[in-house]
């Protein structure tokens, strides 16, 4: 017999069976366990650059909960269970973020050494480059092509699953460009085909150019990274030539556009410069020969240059930095540091990017001294690499300030960056997305 004190404890299912009614007891449903509450971190900053109005605030408590900020400000709430993080003799910062990266390729001077490697050995090879980068105080990059297709899409999610360390990541997933052009594997044996990830981007109409867009969005692809121009660091190449035409850039900025994406060029040349500027290229990369017609676009087009001032140095400086490279780059740099001054006083917008990948990994930051000497005030170029290049990336509402609701991307130096722009090559505190990664040396 069924005690009518269980009958009211359980669930009824009533089923018609010949006209009668029978009531089965199924056991009730078990509650889902309850979600542990995010951690909640504060924060004490001495000093906090607000890189949205470019102003240093004192003594501000940054309230984090998970992985967003919840709030900032001199009188924030503490809460009586948050782990406290005394940073009151620090000044602190966004994350960094570096517009011009190529962490998912090997740190070569001579391209062709990737043919010594399986796809395997290159990723694995690669995995240092994400973790120095994060330490060095950038949260986040954009990563702008590799000579193995999409070894970036894989680092990148393989941070992202937590799998590695690394900033985050935004990728390209491989160089479109021309045959034998600035992003191809040149230099070999007209004989010698080489396998299909280290020529995946080549494309030579505008239609060719439509079909890699769609198949490079299609694999993960986060933007399109076109090559305007020839190059420095390409066998064969030519940096004052132009490689695709305007009718072929503005297939990409097209084909990338219908899957929400922008396109960043490569240029060096002046004509191959304007050429991607009236195509609505979201930023040109290095900017090397701009010339006031140039400056004058990218304003107007409100275009990001994104100028690797600094690397030059480690270019001259390598020991194995093959002789048509050097040939390549003679007079270059600085053509190229003038071009960023002028652009600087014009009121161009400028991001943040290194080229990552021609100077070790890890010591990005080495640029900021070169861009204040070439013209920009100390927060200019830390606006550059915070929400400048949170802008061109796209994702404004997430990186690229402290501020209520963005990710819990920090950092801190023990000194003054404002009064002395070489303390961001000692980055001494790292937070991303409210996980500290570094915390002192």
């Amino acid at each position: 017999m069924i005690d009518s004190r269980t009958i009211v404890q359980q669930k009824i299912h009533f089923f018609p069976v010949v006209g009668l009614t029978i009531a089965l007891l199924a056991p009730a449903t078990p509650a889902a366990p309850a979600t542990p509450p995010a951690p909640v971190t504060a924060i004490r900053a001495g000093k906090l650059i607000d890189v949205q109005s470019g102003k240093v605030l004192s003594n501000q408590i940054i309230i984090i909960r998970g992985t967003k900020i919840e709030s900032v400000g001199a009188n924030a709430a503490v809460p009586d269970a948050a782990k406290i993080i005394d940073l009151s003799k620090m000044t602190v910062l966004p994350g960094l973020i570096d517009c011009h990266t190529h962490l998912a390729d090997l740190a070569d001077a001579e391209p062709l050494n990737v043919l010594q490697r399986s796809a395997v050995e290159t990723a694995y090879a690669a995995i240092p480059n994400a973790r120095v980068t994060l330490l060095a105080g950038f949260t986040t990059v954009r990563d702008v092509g590799v000579y193995r297709a999409f070894n970036d899409v894989a680092m990148r999610d393989a941070i992202a699953r937590g799998i590695i360390i690394g900033p985050r990541m935004y990728v390209a997933g491989a160089y479109v460009t021309i045959s034998e052009g600035a992003g191809a594997m040149t230099g070999l044996p007209p004989d010698i085909e080489l396998p299909l990830d280290l020529r995946f981007g080549v494309a030579n109409s505008p239609w060719e150019v439509r079909q890699k867009v769609r198949e490079l969005a299609h694999r993960g692809a986060d933007h399109i990274k076109i090559l305007s121009t020839g190059a420095v660091l390409t066998h064969g190449s030519n940096p004052k030539s132009i490689e695709f035409t305007p009718e072929e850039l503005r297939a990409a900025v097209d084909e990338a556009a219908n899957f929400g994406l922008r396109v960043e060029a490569h240029a060096h040349a002046a004509e191959g410069i304007k050429n991607a500027i009236r195509a609505g290229a979201a930023s040109i990369e290095h900017a090397t020969l701009i010339d006031d017609e140039g400056i004058a676009l990218a304003k107007q087009h409100g275009t990001y240059l994104d100028m690797d001032i600094y690397d030059e140095e480690c270019i001259q400086s390598s020991g194995n930095t093959p002789a048509d490279f050097l040939q390549h780059d003679r007079d270059l740099a600085e053509a190229q540091r003038r071009n960023f001054t002028k652009a600087v006083r014009a009121g161009v917008k400028m991001t943040f990017g290194t080229d990552a990948g021609v100077c070790p990994h890890g010591i990005n930051a080495r640029q900021f001294a070169f861009m204040v000497k070439y013209g920009m005030t100390p927060m200019q170029a830390i606006q550059s690499a915070t929400v400048n290049a949170a802008d061109l990336i796209g994702h404004s509402e997430l990186f690229g300030s402290i501020a209520v609701g963005k990710s819990a991307d920090i950092i801190a130096v023990n000194g003054d960056p404002l009064a002395d722009i070489h303390e961001l090559e000692n980055i001494q505190f790292v937070m991303k997305e409210g996980r500290v990664y570094k915390q002192g040396d």
